[in-house]
């Protein structure tokens, strides 16, 4: 679904300042509420893991893009290119940042819940943070192209029927001097608060609190932060 290819478009994107703010509210969740054995689902290129590695928590990343799990392994951390349903340890607290729930369709999203509830531990917490209708339509779609040396990068990103769809074109230059090209899709789905809250509950999570969450604009929340328990 793209995702080995946005693993090498990442690092171009500029979005630093999201991922620090974003992490930096999860990271205050943590250390308040002393959490620790924390497992971070689609962990990416492992920021978040980064910051759980140096106040020195007990974690496990996992994500299923093998390019991403290569940056981790890369800096030393603990992370696995293994789907959720294959952990057999259990957490006392799992995360899921930067709009990994809107990846997964409403059809499969069920499924990954009931398999997030069966990694953690009595009583254990589940955090994680989804685009509003707001984040998708006003901040999400849109083209953006990056002209580098040795690459250039073309990103269209359009919502519409509560899906964003997101298409990736990658020129590369080998090492013969001509250019590769590379292209592929990403799906994103806006989740609303009410369908969130009933499956959530469908799957044996009590929703705690909801946050909402600005990252573009003080007047309206383009995340919500997602606080729940397993019941």
């Amino acid at each position: 679904m793209g995702l080995d290819l946005y693993a090498k478009i990442e690092p171009f994107l500029d979005f630093e300042e999201e991922v620090y703010l974003l992490h930096k509210e999860f990271l205050r969740f943590v250390m308040t509420n002393d959490l620790d054995n924390i497992i971070d689902i689609g962990c990416g290129q492992g920021y978040f893991l980064e910051n759980l590695r140096i106040n020195k928590k007990k974690y496990f990343g996992i994500d299923l893009s093998i390019e991403q799990i290569k940056v981790c392994q890369a800096k030393g951390l603990n992370a696995q290119a293994i789907a959720l349903k294959d952990v057999k340890e259990k957490f006392d607290c799992a995360t899921a940042i930067f709009d990994v729930l809107n990846y997964i369709s409403k059809e499969e999203l069920k499924t990954f819940l009931k398999e997030t509830n069966e990694v953690l531990t009595q009583g254990a917490y589940f955090i994680f943070d989804v685009n509003s209708y707001f984040g998708f339509e006003e901040v999400a779609q849109g083209t953006i192209t990056i002209d580098l040396e040795d690459k250039f990068i073309a990103i269209d990103a359009n919502f519409e029927d509560e899906k964003l769809q997101t298409d990736i074109t990658l020129f590369e230059e080998q090492e013969n001097g001509l250019f590769r090209k590379e292209q592929d899709s990403i799906i994103q789905e806006y989740h609303s608060k009410e369908f969130l809250t009933k499956i959530l509950k469908e799957t044996n999570f009590a929703v705690v609190d909801i946050k909402e969450f600005n990252l573009h604009t003080d007047e309206i929340a383009d995340k919500l932060i997602f606080i729940c328990k397993k019941m």
